[in-house]
């Protein structure tokens, strides 16, 4: 299948997949802590980062990560001139976030984080738990390929975006959120 392909049956279809390398993937079904868990984060993002003239997109919105990737990040921020401009696909990220399930723990963790490490564009990866605290947080060492990685499991921990200045707690991340063990 080719992008145009992909493009047109995505156009159509009520359920959003992701592309990879001419395969179409279904995305599955969203719980009530995922969405709770995005908007929180959506929220702050747009509010700090709107007057700053990027922009935060959730879960609708198509990432074209490489020619034969186009997926649809949880939460991603945009600063670029040309994302922001009214499109439908973001094609130069500063942040990306996935809330991770059981059934996308993999994904999230490994084929995810490879191929996002790629986009030059992009400083940092979140990874953010749906049933318990916990943040994962990927940052790109500034004019490098290395990137830091730490953990945040205190709900009273600051999630730090140096490079923006922006800081979030576990708390807010997790506002309105009972946990419940996953099935």
């Amino acid at each position: 299948m080719t992008v145009e392909e992909y493009f047109e049956l995505e156009e159509q279809s009520e359920i959003r997949h992701e592309y990879f390398n001419g395969e179409m993937y279904a995305m599955a079904d969203d719980s009530l802590n995922h969405n709770e868990i995005v908007s929180n984060i959506r929220a702050a993002f747009s509010s700090f980062f709107r007057p700053r003239g990027c922009r935060a997109f959730a879960e609708t919105i198509k990432l074209k990560a490489s020619d034969i990737y186009y997926a649809y990040p949880d939460v991603m921020v945009t600063c670029a001139p040309s994302d922001v401009s009214g499109t439908y696909i973001v094609e130069h990220p500063s942040i990306l976030v996935g809330v991770v399930s059981k059934t996308s723990e993999h994904i999230d963790r490994v084929f995810k984080l490879k191929e996002y490490k790629r986009i030059a564009s992009l400083k940092y990866y979140l990874l953010v738990a749906q049933n318990d605290y916990g943040v994962e947080l990927y940052s790109r060492l500034e004019q490098t390929d290395l990137w830091t990685y730490h953990t945040f499991h205190n709900p009273t921990d600051n999630v730090r975006l140096d490079a923006f200045d922006f800081q979030m707690s576990l708390d807010a991340i997790y506002e309105n959120i009972e946990f419940v063990p996953e099935e």
